[in-house]
């Protein structure tokens, strides 16, 4: 299972699962990141944390336990490089 924690700068993800329960859970939706949605990861701070995104057109800043949430796969054009 691929995170959206794992994921490499520059890469374009697809949001397979999302993990967590409740509050959490709807926090993250309500953000936008839902299943089948395309995740960009733009750019990761020295320590990891935040992981900065664009989801659905608008930049968003996420935390590295709430990332790990997010189960993600990447599509077979950028397995290929």
């Amino acid at each position: 299972m691929k995170t959206l924690r794992d994921v490499k700068i520059g890469d374009t993800v697809k949001v397979v699962k999302l993990h967590g329960e409740g509050a959490v859970k709807r926090r993250i939706m309500d953000m936008g990141i839902t299943r089948g949605v395309d995740v960009y990861i733009r750019k990761v701070a020295p320590l990891g944390d935040p992981v900065e995104v664009t989801v659905r057109g608008y930049e968003l800043s996420l935390r590295k336990a709430d990332a790990a949430m997010i189960e993600v796969e990447i599509p077979d054009q950028q397995i290929e490089k």
